[in-house]
């Protein structure tokens, strides 16, 4: 039995030290199998501004013809987690059709499945009011599934992981909960849950979204914070979000509330570094990225286009899946002997038309037109959009469905650009239909 934990004077909650744990590393294939995933999957992703007007943040395209979510989804299979629930609510609609036109390929009779969970007010009479609650709301549903580990999961960060791996850890070391971590700059670790670790890997010290975040010990530059991935023991996440919901105080978060519980209760937090199960190691450094802004997003998609880009999208031992749309390849066509169709450290997508235009250092995602004379260099070019004649495009973001008609021209004037469209503070144009004036009656 663990000692009651203490109280410091600044109301940081500490434990008491946890007696280490002797045992071989554990076989992964029994513990997946033993697993259910819970994606959440129902922010509102405010900071991409009108990219997720119409949609969720984990819905967002990315990488030429994946969603966000994808990354999440292939991790969980990958690493051989078939059981998969994932938890819905702001603006849904093209979140569930991508889930159920993409990801229906898991076969029931084995008990494999990826499934929808909207929010359907099921233990509460409210909508999901916050990551816990969010699990709460499907307790019994949970408890159906019988497994003997849930791990939870955001289905808004882009990066490939070996959750076996992360498992392993959290067996062998006889954990009640293990927690994934990274190190960030400590200028931006204030948007994260912030942990202190002592020597053997166990959670000290968790501050949720701190003012001033305490440095790593080795690195005074730097914070340890939690990735919002957990795998809990499944009965004893089903006790603390029991007492979570009665709790009138709690806001029903896992950063702000499940995990300081725990902690305050003198369970055994295991902390991972992620560095030890990313499957995309750059540099020496694990690859994760949140594509919570325009700027971040803009970035992140163009990397893609590099000649030796972070994000590794060939790694055929690791596939990202997704929905595979039955499109025709992408063309480029000779308008004349003065207009050639060509792409220039660029990624196209099927269904893709280049009729005598020039596409440099772009993504378009699949279904993108662009017409003779125009030069697209250093966007991003969503699904289904038209590029009329002579056209010039830097460093934009253009939404599905926009009509860019002839000579138009975004990404030289900034003052010319704030006054139609969404410029950030990187200096990327973010252009959408409705800022086009232009009506869109389906949106995702």
């Amino acid at each position: 039995m663990l000692d009651s934990p203490s109280t410091s004077d600044t109301g940081r909650f500490h434990v008491p030290d946890i007696p280490s744990v002797q045992h071989r590393r554990p076989a992964v294939a029994p513990l997946v199998r033993d697993t259910y995933a819970i994606v959440l999957a129902g922010g509102k992703g405010t900071r991409l501004h009108e990219l997720t007007a119409w949609r969720a943040k984990p819905a967002v395209p990315f990488g030429g013809k994946h969603r966000i979510i994808d990354f999440a989804l292939s991790s969980c299979l990958n690493s051989g987690i078939r059981r998969i629930g994932v938890a819905t609510q702001y603006k849904a609609h093209s979140l569930i059709q991508h889930l159920q036109r993409g990801w229906n390929f898991l076969d029931g009779r084995l008990h494999e499945f990826v499934e929808v969970l909207p929010a359907q007010q099921r233990n509460r009479d409210s909508w999901y009011d916050g990551t816990a609650d969010a699990l709460y709301q499907n307790l019994d549903l949970l408890r159906m599934e019988e497994p003997r580990f849930v791990l939870v999961l955001a289905g808004d960060h882009v990066y490939k992981m070996d959750y076996g791996g992360m498992l392993a850890e959290h067996v062998e070391h006889e954990a009640d909960v293990t927690v994934a971590s990274i190190d960030v700059p400590l200028a931006s670790a204030s948007s994260f849950g912030v942990m202190r670790v002592d020597g053997r890997g166990w959670l000290r010290e968790f501050v949720e979204k701190p003012d001033s975040p305490e440095p790593m010990p080795d690195d005074p530059s730097r914070a340890l914070v939690s990735m919002g991935i957990y795998f809990f023991n499944a009965p004893m996440l089903y006790r603390f979000l029991r007492q979570d919901a009665d709790r009138t105080e709690s806001s029903h978060d896992f950063g702000r509330d499940v995990i300081p519980s725990m902690l305050r209760a003198g369970r055994r937090i295991r902390v991972h570094r992620f560095a030890d199960s990313c499957v995309n190691i750059v540099n020496g450094q694990p690859y994760w990225r949140d594509v919570g802004t325009v700027d971040a997003y803009w970035e992140a998609n163009m990397d893609l286009t590099r000649v030796q880009p972070e994000l590794n999208m060939y790694d055929r031992t690791w596939p990202i899946r997704t929905l595979e749309e039955d499109l025709p390849p992408a063309k480029f066509t000779l308008v004349s002997p003065d207009a050639r169709g060509q792409a220039l450290d660029a990624l196209v997508s099927s269904g893709c038309v280049v009729s005598g235009a020039a596409v440099i250092r772009s993504l378009l995602f699949t279904d993108v037109v662009v017409e003779r004379g125009s030069v697209v260099e250093d966007s991003i070019v969503l699904p289904d959009v038209a590029i009329g004649r002579d056209v010039r495009l830097r460093r934009a973001v253009v939404d599905k469905f926009s009509m860019l008609p002839d000579g138009f021209v975004a990404g030289f004037d900034p003052a010319a650009d704030a006054a139609r469209f969404h410029v950030t503070g990187g200096g990327v144009v973010l252009i959408t239909p409705e800022m086009l004036g232009q009506q869109v009656h389906h949106y995702g």
